[in-house]
Protein backbone atom coordinates (compact mmCIF):
# COMPACT_ATOMS: atom_id res chain seq x y z
CA UNK A 1 0.00 0.00 0.00
CA UNK A 2 1.32 3.43 -0.95
CA UNK A 3 1.19 5.99 1.87
CA UNK A 4 0.35 9.57 0.93
CA UNK A 5 2.62 11.32 3.43
CA UNK A 6 1.49 14.77 2.35
CA UNK A 7 -2.11 13.88 3.11
CA UNK A 8 -1.22 12.27 6.45
CA UNK A 9 0.76 15.36 7.47
CA UNK A 10 -2.11 17.65 6.45
CA UNK A 11 -4.58 15.52 8.40
CA UNK A 12 -2.44 15.52 11.54
CA UNK A 13 -1.99 19.28 11.31
CA UNK A 14 -5.75 19.64 10.93
CA UNK A 15 -6.40 17.58 14.06
CA UNK A 16 -3.85 19.59 16.00
CA UNK A 17 -5.26 22.85 14.68
CA UNK A 18 -8.87 22.10 15.54
CA UNK A 19 -7.98 20.63 18.93
CA UNK A 20 -6.15 23.82 19.80
CA UNK A 21 -8.94 25.99 18.51
CA UNK A 22 -11.73 24.26 20.34
CA UNK A 23 -9.78 23.94 23.60
CA UNK A 24 -8.85 27.65 23.58
CA UNK A 25 -12.30 29.12 22.99
CA UNK A 26 -13.90 31.54 25.43
CA UNK A 27 -14.71 29.90 28.76
CA UNK A 28 -18.27 31.23 28.78
CA UNK A 29 -19.03 29.21 25.66
CA UNK A 30 -17.68 25.93 27.06
CA UNK A 31 -21.12 24.92 28.32
CA UNK A 32 -23.07 26.43 25.42
CA UNK A 33 -21.74 24.39 22.50
CA UNK A 34 -25.28 23.94 21.22
CA UNK A 35 -25.41 27.74 20.72
CA UNK A 36 -22.17 28.01 18.71
CA UNK A 37 -22.26 27.51 14.94
CA UNK A 38 -18.89 26.32 13.62
CA UNK A 39 -17.68 26.17 10.06
CA UNK A 40 -14.49 26.38 8.01
CA UNK A 41 -13.83 28.80 5.16
CA UNK A 42 -11.11 27.15 3.08
CA UNK A 43 -10.86 30.09 0.65
CA UNK A 44 -10.30 32.49 3.55
CA UNK A 45 -11.71 36.02 3.68
CA UNK A 46 -10.19 39.36 2.70
CA UNK A 47 -12.11 41.94 4.68
CA UNK A 48 -14.89 42.65 7.17
CA UNK A 49 -15.61 46.05 5.58
CA UNK A 50 -18.73 45.74 3.40
CA UNK A 51 -17.53 48.44 0.97
CA UNK A 52 -14.79 45.99 -0.07
CA UNK A 53 -16.84 42.78 0.18
CA UNK A 54 -16.51 41.41 -3.34
CA UNK A 55 -16.27 37.62 -2.89
CA UNK A 56 -18.88 35.11 -1.78
CA UNK A 57 -16.82 34.37 1.32
CA UNK A 58 -16.57 38.05 2.30
CA UNK A 59 -20.28 38.55 1.65
CA UNK A 60 -21.26 35.63 3.86
CA UNK A 61 -19.36 36.95 6.88
CA UNK A 62 -20.45 40.56 6.27
CA UNK A 63 -24.03 39.31 6.07
CA UNK A 64 -23.79 38.39 9.75
CA UNK A 65 -22.47 41.83 10.74
CA UNK A 66 -24.27 44.39 8.58
CA UNK A 67 -27.66 45.43 7.21
CA UNK A 68 -28.75 47.69 4.39
CA UNK A 69 -31.98 49.38 3.40
CA UNK A 70 -33.42 46.16 1.95
CA UNK A 71 -32.61 42.45 2.01
CA UNK A 72 -33.32 39.16 0.24
CA UNK A 73 -35.18 36.17 1.62
CA UNK A 74 -34.32 32.57 0.72
CA UNK A 75 -36.48 32.82 -2.42
CA UNK A 76 -34.74 36.08 -3.45
CA UNK A 77 -37.75 38.25 -2.76
CA UNK A 78 -36.72 41.80 -1.85
CA UNK A 79 -37.90 42.62 1.66
CA UNK A 80 -37.54 45.56 4.07
CA UNK A 81 -34.54 45.65 6.39
CA UNK A 82 -33.51 48.96 7.98
CA UNK A 83 -35.99 50.59 5.61
CA UNK A 84 -39.44 49.54 6.78
CA UNK A 85 -41.00 50.63 3.48
CA UNK A 86 -40.21 52.47 0.23
CA UNK A 87 -41.91 54.20 -2.66
CA UNK A 88 -40.86 54.68 -6.28
CA UNK A 89 -41.88 57.74 -8.28
CA UNK A 90 -44.05 57.32 -11.37
CA UNK A 91 -41.12 58.04 -13.68
CA UNK A 92 -39.08 55.30 -11.94
CA UNK A 93 -36.19 57.57 -10.97
CA UNK A 94 -36.79 58.50 -7.31
CA UNK A 95 -36.77 55.99 -4.45
CA UNK A 96 -37.91 57.19 -1.03
CA UNK A 97 -37.17 55.00 1.99
CA UNK A 98 -38.81 55.27 5.43
CA UNK A 99 -36.38 53.95 8.06
CA UNK A 100 -37.02 52.04 11.27
CA UNK A 101 -36.24 53.87 14.50
CA UNK A 102 -35.18 50.80 16.50
CA UNK A 103 -31.95 49.84 14.69
CA UNK A 104 -28.77 50.28 16.74
CA UNK A 105 -25.09 49.97 15.91
CA UNK A 106 -23.17 47.34 17.84
CA UNK A 107 -22.06 48.58 21.26
CA UNK A 108 -18.61 50.16 21.29
CA UNK A 109 -16.69 52.71 23.32
CA UNK A 110 -16.60 55.13 20.36
CA UNK A 111 -20.25 55.88 21.18
CA UNK A 112 -19.51 56.27 24.91
CA UNK A 113 -18.49 53.59 27.38
CA UNK A 114 -20.07 50.33 26.19
CA UNK A 115 -22.75 52.37 24.43
CA UNK A 116 -24.48 52.64 21.06
CA UNK A 117 -26.76 54.88 19.02
CA UNK A 118 -29.60 54.53 16.53
CA UNK A 119 -29.10 54.45 12.78
CA UNK A 120 -30.34 57.52 10.90
CA UNK A 121 -30.72 58.46 7.25
CA UNK A 122 -27.51 60.51 7.54
CA UNK A 123 -25.64 57.23 8.15
CA UNK A 124 -26.76 55.99 4.74
CA UNK A 125 -25.61 59.23 3.13
CA UNK A 126 -22.19 58.68 4.70
CA UNK A 127 -22.03 54.97 3.80
CA UNK A 128 -22.94 55.46 0.14
CA UNK A 129 -20.54 58.40 -0.14
CA UNK A 130 -17.78 56.01 0.95
CA UNK A 131 -18.51 53.97 -2.18
CA UNK A 132 -18.06 57.10 -4.30
CA UNK A 133 -14.84 58.19 -2.58
CA UNK A 134 -12.10 57.91 -5.22
CA UNK A 135 -9.40 57.90 -2.54
CA UNK A 136 -11.02 54.89 -0.90
CA UNK A 137 -11.36 53.13 -4.29
CA UNK A 138 -13.96 50.69 -3.00
CA UNK A 139 -14.75 47.94 -5.55
CA UNK A 140 -18.46 48.35 -4.80
CA UNK A 141 -18.63 51.85 -6.24
CA UNK A 142 -20.12 50.58 -9.51
CA UNK A 143 -23.49 49.90 -7.83
CA UNK A 144 -24.04 53.69 -7.86
CA UNK A 145 -23.23 54.19 -11.54
CA UNK A 146 -26.85 54.95 -12.37
CA UNK A 147 -27.42 57.10 -9.27
CA UNK A 148 -27.62 60.85 -9.72
CA UNK A 149 -27.91 61.82 -6.07
CA UNK A 150 -28.95 60.66 -2.59
CA UNK A 151 -29.81 62.59 0.54
CA UNK A 152 -31.23 62.37 4.05
CA UNK A 153 -34.46 64.37 4.09
CA UNK A 154 -34.56 63.94 7.87
CA UNK A 155 -33.43 61.29 10.36
CA UNK A 156 -35.94 58.71 9.11
CA UNK A 157 -36.38 59.48 5.39
CA UNK A 158 -33.68 58.67 2.82
CA UNK A 159 -34.03 59.48 -0.89
CA UNK A 160 -32.12 58.18 -3.93
CA UNK A 161 -32.50 59.73 -7.40
CA UNK A 162 -31.39 57.87 -10.52
CA UNK A 163 -30.06 59.33 -13.77
CA UNK A 164 -32.61 57.24 -15.68
CA UNK A 165 -35.15 54.52 -14.82
CA UNK A 166 -33.51 51.21 -13.92
CA UNK A 167 -36.03 48.58 -12.72
CA UNK A 168 -33.30 46.33 -11.29
CA UNK A 169 -31.94 49.08 -9.02
CA UNK A 170 -33.72 47.97 -5.85
CA UNK A 171 -31.98 44.62 -6.22
CA UNK A 172 -28.59 46.36 -6.25
CA UNK A 173 -29.35 47.78 -2.83
CA UNK A 174 -29.50 44.28 -1.34
CA UNK A 175 -25.76 43.87 -1.97
CA UNK A 176 -23.44 44.05 1.05
CA UNK A 177 -21.67 47.03 -0.54
CA UNK A 178 -24.72 49.10 0.40
CA UNK A 179 -24.60 48.25 4.12
CA UNK A 180 -24.74 51.04 6.68
CA UNK A 181 -21.61 51.79 8.74
CA UNK A 182 -21.00 54.43 11.45
CA UNK A 183 -18.75 57.38 10.57
CA UNK A 184 -17.32 57.39 14.11
CA UNK A 185 -15.94 53.86 13.68
CA UNK A 186 -14.40 54.49 10.24
CA UNK A 187 -12.83 57.72 11.48
CA UNK A 188 -11.46 55.93 14.55
CA UNK A 189 -10.06 52.85 12.81
CA UNK A 190 -9.28 54.21 9.34
CA UNK A 191 -8.16 51.44 7.01
CA UNK A 192 -8.21 49.03 9.96
CA UNK A 193 -12.01 49.16 9.96
CA UNK A 194 -11.64 46.07 7.74
CA UNK A 195 -10.55 44.16 10.86
CA UNK A 196 -12.64 46.03 13.47
CA UNK A 197 -16.14 46.15 11.97
CA UNK A 198 -19.08 47.81 13.67
CA UNK A 199 -22.45 47.25 12.06
CA UNK A 200 -26.07 46.55 12.93
CA UNK A 201 -26.28 42.85 12.05
CA UNK A 202 -27.48 39.84 14.05
CA UNK A 203 -23.93 39.14 15.23
CA UNK A 204 -21.17 41.47 16.40
CA UNK A 205 -17.45 41.20 15.91
CA UNK A 206 -15.43 39.58 18.71
CA UNK A 207 -12.05 38.42 17.39
CA UNK A 208 -10.16 37.83 14.14
CA UNK A 209 -6.79 36.15 13.90
CA UNK A 210 -6.23 36.23 10.15
CA UNK A 211 -5.74 32.80 8.56
CA UNK A 212 -6.54 31.16 11.92
CA UNK A 213 -9.98 31.95 13.34
CA UNK A 214 -12.82 34.46 13.41
CA UNK A 215 -15.44 34.76 16.17
CA UNK A 216 -18.75 36.63 16.25
CA UNK A 217 -21.07 36.95 19.24
CA UNK A 218 -24.82 37.46 19.36
CA UNK A 219 -26.01 41.06 19.03
CA UNK A 220 -28.45 41.46 21.93
CA UNK A 221 -29.83 44.67 20.40
CA UNK A 222 -30.70 43.18 17.00
CA UNK A 223 -33.98 44.57 15.68
CA UNK A 224 -35.54 41.60 13.87
CA UNK A 225 -37.81 39.04 15.53
CA UNK A 226 -39.25 35.73 14.41
CA UNK A 227 -42.91 35.04 13.66
CA UNK A 228 -43.59 34.36 17.36
CA UNK A 229 -42.02 37.65 18.41
CA UNK A 230 -38.81 36.06 19.72
CA UNK A 231 -35.63 38.10 19.12
CA UNK A 232 -33.18 36.91 16.48
CA UNK A 233 -30.64 35.37 16.23
CA UNK A 234 -31.05 32.13 18.21
CA UNK A 235 -27.34 31.27 18.23
CA UNK A 236 -24.97 32.67 20.83
CA UNK A 237 -21.89 32.74 18.59
CA UNK A 238 -20.38 31.92 15.20
CA UNK A 239 -16.84 30.50 14.99
CA UNK A 240 -14.91 30.21 11.73
CA UNK A 241 -11.63 28.51 10.99
CA UNK A 242 -9.55 28.81 7.82
CA UNK A 243 -8.11 25.38 7.15
CA UNK A 244 -7.11 25.66 3.47
CA UNK A 245 -7.34 22.00 2.49
CA UNK A 246 -10.79 20.82 1.36
CA UNK A 247 -10.20 17.20 2.21
CA UNK A 248 -9.13 18.06 5.75
CA UNK A 249 -12.20 20.30 6.02
CA UNK A 250 -14.37 17.34 5.05
CA UNK A 251 -12.69 15.12 7.65
CA UNK A 252 -13.43 17.70 10.33
CA UNK A 253 -17.07 17.72 9.23
CA UNK A 254 -17.24 13.92 9.18
CA UNK A 255 -15.89 13.86 12.76
CA UNK A 256 -18.47 16.40 13.90
CA UNK A 257 -15.97 19.17 14.67
CA UNK A 258 -17.69 21.63 12.33
CA UNK A 259 -21.40 22.00 11.69
CA UNK A 260 -21.52 23.02 8.05
CA UNK A 261 -19.90 22.18 4.73
CA UNK A 262 -20.51 24.52 1.79
CA UNK A 263 -18.67 22.73 -0.97
CA UNK A 264 -18.45 19.55 -2.98
CA UNK A 265 -14.89 18.74 -3.91
CA UNK A 266 -13.58 15.99 -6.14
CA UNK A 267 -11.48 14.69 -3.25
CA UNK A 268 -14.53 13.54 -1.30
CA UNK A 269 -17.62 13.79 -3.53
CA UNK A 270 -17.73 10.03 -4.13
CA UNK A 271 -17.32 9.38 -0.41
CA UNK A 272 -20.38 11.52 0.40
CA UNK A 273 -22.62 11.06 -2.64
CA UNK A 274 -23.72 8.31 -4.98
CA UNK A 275 -23.30 8.77 -8.73
CA UNK A 276 -26.81 10.24 -8.96
CA UNK A 277 -26.23 12.79 -6.21
CA UNK A 278 -27.84 10.96 -3.27
CA UNK A 279 -26.30 10.88 0.21
CA UNK A 280 -24.57 7.58 0.90
CA UNK A 281 -26.13 5.35 3.56
CA UNK A 282 -23.24 5.70 6.03
CA UNK A 283 -23.94 9.45 6.36
CA UNK A 284 -27.74 9.43 6.44
CA UNK A 285 -27.94 9.19 10.24
CA UNK A 286 -25.61 12.16 10.85
CA UNK A 287 -25.93 14.51 7.88
CA UNK A 288 -28.51 16.76 6.25
CA UNK A 289 -28.24 17.79 2.59
CA UNK A 290 -29.57 21.08 1.23
CA UNK A 291 -29.82 21.47 -2.54
CA UNK A 292 -31.22 24.26 -4.64
CA UNK A 293 -30.69 26.36 -7.77
CA UNK A 294 -27.63 28.61 -7.90
CA UNK A 295 -27.48 31.69 -10.15
CA UNK A 296 -24.02 30.78 -11.37
CA UNK A 297 -23.02 30.01 -14.95
CA UNK A 298 -19.75 28.13 -15.46
CA UNK A 299 -18.24 28.71 -18.90
CA UNK A 300 -15.22 28.82 -21.18
CA UNK A 301 -14.51 32.18 -22.78
CA UNK A 302 -12.63 33.25 -25.92
CA UNK A 303 -10.52 36.42 -26.18
CA UNK A 304 -11.68 37.68 -29.57
CA UNK A 305 -8.79 40.14 -30.03
CA UNK A 306 -6.40 37.18 -30.05
CA UNK A 307 -4.15 36.81 -33.10
CA UNK A 308 -4.63 33.03 -33.03
CA UNK A 309 -6.59 31.98 -36.17
CA UNK A 310 -8.46 29.24 -34.32
CA UNK A 311 -9.77 31.75 -31.75
CA UNK A 312 -10.79 34.18 -34.48
CA UNK A 313 -12.75 31.47 -36.27
CA UNK A 314 -16.44 31.16 -35.47
CA UNK A 315 -16.26 27.66 -36.99
CA UNK A 316 -13.86 26.45 -34.30
CA UNK A 317 -15.69 28.25 -31.50
CA UNK A 318 -18.98 26.63 -32.53
CA UNK A 319 -17.30 23.24 -32.94
CA UNK A 320 -16.17 23.33 -29.32
CA UNK A 321 -19.75 24.14 -28.25
CA UNK A 322 -21.12 21.17 -30.21
CA UNK A 323 -18.24 18.82 -29.43
CA UNK A 324 -18.87 17.49 -25.91
CA UNK A 325 -21.77 16.05 -23.91
CA UNK A 326 -22.67 18.43 -21.07
CA UNK A 327 -25.09 15.96 -19.48
CA UNK A 328 -22.42 13.27 -19.34
CA UNK A 329 -19.96 15.77 -17.86
CA UNK A 330 -22.39 16.64 -15.02
CA UNK A 331 -23.07 12.99 -14.20
CA UNK A 332 -19.47 11.78 -14.15
CA UNK A 333 -17.64 14.83 -12.82
CA UNK A 334 -20.23 16.33 -10.45
CA UNK A 335 -22.33 13.33 -9.38
CA UNK A 336 -25.36 14.91 -11.02
CA UNK A 337 -25.06 18.24 -9.16
CA UNK A 338 -25.90 21.07 -11.55
CA UNK A 339 -27.75 21.46 -14.83
CA UNK A 340 -26.21 21.19 -18.29
CA UNK A 341 -25.96 24.65 -19.88
CA UNK A 342 -28.25 23.89 -22.80
CA UNK A 343 -29.35 27.54 -23.11
CA UNK A 344 -27.29 30.69 -23.24
CA UNK A 345 -25.34 32.61 -20.63
CA UNK A 346 -28.44 33.56 -18.58
CA UNK A 347 -28.92 30.70 -16.10
CA UNK A 348 -32.01 28.76 -15.09
CA UNK A 349 -34.10 30.81 -12.68
CA UNK A 350 -33.67 34.26 -14.22
CA UNK A 351 -36.14 35.85 -16.68
CA UNK A 352 -34.51 35.71 -20.09
CA UNK A 353 -33.22 32.13 -19.88
CA UNK A 354 -34.15 30.21 -23.02
CA UNK A 355 -33.20 26.62 -23.75
CA UNK A 356 -33.63 27.02 -27.50
CA UNK A 357 -30.71 29.42 -28.01
CA UNK A 358 -28.00 27.07 -26.73
CA UNK A 359 -25.86 24.30 -28.21
CA UNK A 360 -26.64 20.60 -28.05
CA UNK A 361 -24.21 17.71 -28.27
CA UNK A 362 -23.62 17.08 -32.00
CA UNK A 363 -20.21 15.41 -32.47
CA UNK A 364 -20.63 14.99 -36.22
CA UNK A 365 -21.46 18.68 -36.55
CA UNK A 366 -18.30 19.51 -34.59
CA UNK A 367 -16.19 17.34 -36.95
CA UNK A 368 -17.77 19.01 -39.98
CA UNK A 369 -17.04 22.53 -38.69
CA UNK A 370 -13.41 21.65 -37.88
CA UNK A 371 -12.96 20.08 -41.33
CA UNK A 372 -14.40 23.23 -42.91
CA UNK A 373 -11.93 25.37 -40.91
CA UNK A 374 -9.00 23.21 -42.08
CA UNK A 375 -10.08 23.53 -45.71
CA UNK A 376 -10.67 27.30 -45.58
CA UNK A 377 -7.61 28.23 -43.50
CA UNK A 378 -5.09 25.70 -44.73
CA UNK A 379 -4.27 24.81 -41.11
CA UNK A 380 -4.22 21.03 -41.06
CA UNK A 381 -3.64 20.61 -37.32
CA UNK A 382 -5.73 23.24 -35.50
CA UNK A 383 -4.68 23.82 -31.92
CA UNK A 384 -5.90 25.96 -28.98
CA UNK A 385 -4.62 26.50 -25.44
CA UNK A 386 -7.21 26.50 -22.66
CA UNK A 387 -6.20 27.96 -19.29
CA UNK A 388 -7.92 26.88 -16.07
CA UNK A 389 -7.42 26.67 -12.32
CA UNK A 390 -6.75 23.30 -10.72
CA UNK A 391 -10.31 23.00 -9.35
CA UNK A 392 -11.70 22.70 -12.89
CA UNK A 393 -8.92 20.70 -14.48
CA UNK A 394 -11.05 17.55 -14.77
CA UNK A 395 -13.72 19.44 -16.75
CA UNK A 396 -11.19 20.89 -19.15
CA UNK A 397 -9.50 17.53 -19.65
CA UNK A 398 -12.89 15.98 -20.40
CA UNK A 399 -13.53 18.62 -23.11
CA UNK A 400 -9.95 18.17 -24.36
CA UNK A 401 -10.50 14.43 -24.92
CA UNK A 402 -13.87 14.91 -26.61
CA UNK A 403 -12.66 17.59 -29.05
CA UNK A 404 -9.61 15.56 -29.92
CA UNK A 405 -12.01 13.00 -31.40
CA UNK A 406 -13.39 15.75 -33.63
CA UNK A 407 -9.96 16.80 -34.88
CA UNK A 408 -9.09 19.75 -32.63
CA UNK A 409 -6.12 19.69 -30.27
CA UNK A 410 -6.68 21.53 -26.99
CA UNK A 411 -3.73 22.10 -24.70
CA UNK A 412 -4.75 22.58 -21.06
CA UNK A 413 -2.63 24.87 -18.88
CA UNK A 414 -3.20 25.31 -15.13
CA UNK A 415 -2.78 28.64 -13.32
CA UNK A 416 -3.52 29.76 -9.76
CA UNK A 417 -6.96 31.34 -9.62
CA UNK A 418 -5.64 34.85 -8.90
CA UNK A 419 -3.19 34.68 -11.81
CA UNK A 420 -5.91 33.41 -14.13
CA UNK A 421 -8.21 36.29 -13.17
CA UNK A 422 -5.45 38.82 -13.90
CA UNK A 423 -4.51 37.21 -17.22
CA UNK A 424 -8.14 37.01 -18.30
CA UNK A 425 -8.74 40.69 -17.49
CA UNK A 426 -5.62 41.77 -19.38
CA UNK A 427 -6.18 39.68 -22.51
CA UNK A 428 -3.20 37.41 -21.85
CA UNK A 429 -5.05 34.13 -22.44
CA UNK A 430 -6.79 33.03 -25.66
CA UNK A 431 -9.28 30.71 -23.99
CA UNK A 432 -10.11 30.55 -20.30
CA UNK A 433 -12.40 28.90 -17.78
CA UNK A 434 -14.51 31.23 -15.67
CA UNK A 435 -17.82 31.62 -13.88
CA UNK A 436 -20.40 34.35 -13.40
CA UNK A 437 -22.41 34.53 -10.19
CA UNK A 438 -25.40 36.89 -10.03
CA UNK A 439 -24.74 40.09 -8.08
CA UNK A 440 -28.40 41.11 -8.22
CA UNK A 441 -31.65 39.66 -9.48
CA UNK A 442 -31.87 40.81 -13.05
CA UNK A 443 -30.41 39.26 -16.20
CA UNK A 444 -28.88 42.64 -17.07
CA UNK A 445 -26.22 41.60 -14.56
CA UNK A 446 -25.25 38.77 -16.93
CA UNK A 447 -25.61 40.65 -20.21
CA UNK A 448 -23.35 43.52 -19.12
CA UNK A 449 -20.50 41.13 -19.94
CA UNK A 450 -21.41 41.49 -23.66
CA UNK A 451 -21.56 45.32 -23.72
CA UNK A 452 -18.72 46.86 -25.75
CA UNK A 453 -18.17 49.75 -23.32
CA UNK A 454 -17.34 47.20 -20.62
CA UNK A 455 -14.14 45.93 -22.23
CA UNK A 456 -11.75 44.41 -19.69
CA UNK A 457 -9.64 45.41 -17.81
CA UNK A 458 -12.01 48.33 -17.13
CA UNK A 459 -15.12 46.17 -17.20
CA UNK A 460 -16.36 42.60 -17.35
CA UNK A 461 -16.32 42.08 -21.15
CA UNK A 462 -13.36 39.70 -21.06
CA UNK A 463 -14.11 38.57 -24.63
CA UNK A 464 -13.74 42.05 -26.18
CA UNK A 465 -16.99 41.30 -27.98
CA UNK A 466 -18.43 44.25 -29.90
CA UNK A 467 -21.83 44.11 -31.61
CA UNK A 468 -23.92 47.16 -32.54
CA UNK A 469 -27.27 45.42 -32.11
CA UNK A 470 -26.28 44.00 -28.71
CA UNK A 471 -25.19 47.44 -27.52
CA UNK A 472 -28.39 49.05 -28.77
CA UNK A 473 -30.68 46.47 -27.14
CA UNK A 474 -28.68 46.55 -23.91
CA UNK A 475 -29.18 50.32 -23.61
CA UNK A 476 -32.85 50.02 -24.59
CA UNK A 477 -33.50 47.51 -21.77
CA UNK A 478 -32.93 50.22 -19.15
CA UNK A 479 -35.90 52.20 -20.41
CA UNK A 480 -38.36 49.30 -20.20
CA UNK A 481 -40.18 48.54 -16.96
CA UNK A 482 -42.45 45.74 -18.26
CA UNK A 483 -40.77 42.46 -17.28
CA UNK A 484 -42.08 40.47 -20.25
CA UNK A 485 -40.77 43.00 -22.76
CA UNK A 486 -37.44 43.19 -20.95
CA UNK A 487 -37.24 39.38 -20.82
CA UNK A 488 -37.63 39.21 -24.61
CA UNK A 489 -34.83 41.76 -25.07
CA UNK A 490 -32.57 39.83 -22.70
CA UNK A 491 -33.14 36.57 -24.61
CA UNK A 492 -32.40 38.32 -27.90
CA UNK A 493 -29.11 39.73 -26.58
CA UNK A 494 -28.10 36.33 -25.20
CA UNK A 495 -28.96 34.61 -28.50
CA UNK A 496 -26.79 37.06 -30.47
CA UNK A 497 -23.83 36.29 -28.21
CA UNK A 498 -24.45 32.56 -28.59
CA UNK A 499 -24.75 32.89 -32.37
CA UNK A 500 -21.29 34.43 -32.38
CA UNK A 501 -20.06 31.64 -30.08
CA UNK A 502 -18.00 33.98 -27.92
CA UNK A 503 -18.17 31.50 -25.04
CA UNK A 504 -18.94 27.90 -24.18
CA UNK A 505 -21.55 27.62 -21.41
CA UNK A 506 -20.76 24.49 -19.40
CA UNK A 507 -23.36 24.17 -16.64
CA UNK A 508 -25.71 26.12 -14.41
CA UNK A 509 -24.62 25.39 -10.90
CA UNK A 510 -26.55 24.14 -7.90
CA UNK A 511 -26.08 25.07 -4.26
CA UNK A 512 -25.29 21.96 -2.26
CA UNK A 513 -24.64 22.20 1.47
CA UNK A 514 -24.20 19.65 4.21
CA UNK A 515 -24.96 20.13 7.92
CA UNK A 516 -24.89 18.00 11.02
CA UNK A 517 -28.29 16.55 11.93
CA UNK A 518 -28.67 18.87 14.93
CA UNK A 519 -28.61 22.01 12.78
CA UNK A 520 -32.13 23.34 12.20
CA UNK A 521 -33.51 26.31 10.30
CA UNK A 522 -30.70 26.79 7.78
CA UNK A 523 -31.98 27.58 4.27
CA UNK A 524 -29.96 27.93 1.12
CA UNK A 525 -30.65 30.50 -1.59
CA UNK A 526 -29.79 30.96 -5.28
CA UNK A 527 -26.89 33.33 -4.53
CA UNK A 528 -25.41 31.00 -1.88
CA UNK A 529 -25.33 33.72 0.79
CA UNK A 530 -25.06 32.33 4.31
CA UNK A 531 -27.85 33.54 6.63
CA UNK A 532 -27.64 32.40 10.26
CA UNK A 533 -30.39 34.51 11.82
CA UNK A 534 -32.87 31.65 12.19
CA UNK A 535 -30.45 28.78 12.68
CA UNK A 536 -30.73 26.60 15.78
CA UNK A 537 -28.34 23.98 17.06
CA UNK A 538 -30.10 21.32 19.12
Amino acid sequence: MTINYKFVLTFLLAISFFSCFFSCRNSDLEHQDHLVFRYNEYENINTLDPAFSRTLQDNSVCNQLFNGLVQLDSDLNILPSIAKSWQVSKDGTTYTFALRNDVYFHKHNIFGKDSTRTVTAQDFTYSLNRLRDKKLAAPGGWVLNKVNNFRAINDSIFEITLKQPFPAFIGLLTMKYCSVVPKEAVDYYGSEFRAHPIGTGPFKFKRWEENIKLVFRKNELYFEKDEAGKPLPYLEAVALTFLPDKQSEFLQFAQGNIDFLNSLDASYKDELLTADGKLRNKYKETTNVLRGPYLNTEYLGFYLDSKTPEIQSKLIRKAINYGFDREKMIVYLRNGIGNAADGGFIPLGLPGYNKRIGFTYQPEKAKQLISQFKKESGITNPEITLVTSSNYLSFCEFIQRELEKAGLKINVDVMPEASLRASRSNGKVDMFRSSWIADYLDAENYLSIFYSKNFAPNGSNYFHFKHKTVDSLYNKAFTITDIETRKHLYTTIDSLAMDNAIMVPLFYDEVIQFTQKNIKGLKNNPINLLDLRRVRKD
